[in-house]
């Protein structure tokens, strides 16, 4: 059951594999078996490759049988049209198409596995780049509010500034009076007199100024630190909401050109590795020797080829004979004065019938 399931998937003729020996049908056993593990090796590939693009299991295993599918056909179809020659160079020369093929299906076959394997180093690959986007992208969004943040940040330093120096202007007034009333400057009289009631007078008045000027721009200062807040709640909101895309950096592309990244010699072997896998058929059908099952083949295929140009021949010989009969019982027949007289007879009464048409078509036009 199994022998023959494997040599259904080489390709080869199984009622002409039968009448052949045991090493013949172990030959195309091996071929198919191994066209048959390619297929299980696309599907855990393929499989896994799906699984990273809709994270669900049932879909990448419908998917990845589907192409396995595809992949089995190709590799049944590339090893059982193969067919031995007499010169080497002229079945290499016929598999060349298909070699080139075999790569790139081998290709497709281990990127995955790659991703699977190395998928640990990946992974490490996937959080450097995920951080370095995560910086870039708060730079980013800082970049986009720093104009409005720098704005709000210097207006409050404006009427911070603005309080600081009426500050300085109340205790310089108040220094001021002080010193007049200590006599230690001014008119340096103790006491107080009517100069230290006039600058004691601007002191209460700038303090007057001072105190509605810091209830403005204390109220001023509030409102802009409340929009400072709400510029720095949406800043983190945008950097909070554009954070899951890049967690969810780690598709398909993303894990392949994180691939690329690592060293390359790894990857390259285990690509060769799938590359042998997926030439092996061809190159064993290539190396091996012409066969019992190649010569009945080679026999079928040449007598079938005979019989149909036999056949071509026989019919262009049938249509040259047919023709030079029929130019001969021709060239007879226009000898025969009774056929040329009734043909002499049957042409007077057409030209007849169409002289009387004409005539009444003449008659209805006028």
């Amino acid at each position: 059951m199994l022998k023959r399931f494997f040599i259904i998937c080489s390709g080869a003729d199984q009622d002409i594999l039968g009448g052949c020996s045991n090493g013949e049908q172990t030959k195309y056993v091996g071929i198919g078996a191994t066209v048959f593990f390619t297929a299980i090796m696309a599907l855990i590939a393929s499989s896994y490759a799906l699984y990273t693009v809709f994270d669900s299991l049932y879909p990448a295993v419908f998917f990845g049988a589907i192409w396995a599918l595809l992949i089995f056909n190709l590799d049944r179809f590339i090893v059982s049209t193969i067919r031995k020659r007499d010169r080497f160079g002229r079945e290499f020369l016929q598999a060349t198409p298909r070699i080139l093929l075999a790569v790139i299906i081998a290709i497709v076959i281990s990127k995955p596995l790659e991703i699977k394997i190395f998928e640990k180093e990946i992974n490490t690959v996937l959080l450097k780049e995920k951080n370095a986007m995560a910086l870039q992208n708060k730079k980013e969004v800082a970049n986009y509010f720093k104009s409005d943040l720098d704005k709000n940040k210097v207006e409050v330093d404006q009427l911070k500034l603005e309080i600081v120096n009426k500050e300085k202007e109340v205790n310089t007034y108040y220094d001021t009076y002080i010193a007049e009333a200590e006599g230690t400057a001014g008119t340096k009289k103790l006491g107080k007199g009517p100069v230290f009631k006039e600058k004691i007078a601007k002191h209460d008045l700038a303090k007057a100024e001072l105190d509605s000027l810091q209830s403005k721009n204390l109220s001023k200062i509030a409102q802009l630190d409340k929009a400072a807040t709400a510029l720095q709640t949406d800043l983190d909101k945008k950097v909070n909401e554009s954070q899951p895309i890049i967690d969810g950096f780690d598709g398909l592309m993303a894990r392949i050109n994180a691939l690329d990244k690592l060293p390359w010699l790894p990857s390259f072997f285990i690509m060769l590795l799938f590359l042998a896998i997926e030439t092996s058929p061809i190159i064993a059908k290539l190396l091996s020797p012409k066969g019992e099952y190649d010569f009945k083949i080679e026999d079928q295929e040449t007598a079938l080829q005979a019989t149909i140009e036999q056949d071509k021949y026989q019919r262009e010989l049938l249509v040259k004979t047919s023709a030079a009969m029929h130019d001969k019982i021709y060239e007879d027949l226009a000898k025969d004065k009774s056929i040329y007289d009734l043909q002499r007879k049957n042409a007077t009464e057409l030209l007849k019938l169409q002289s009387n048409n004409f005539l009444e078509k003449q008659k209805q036009t006028l």
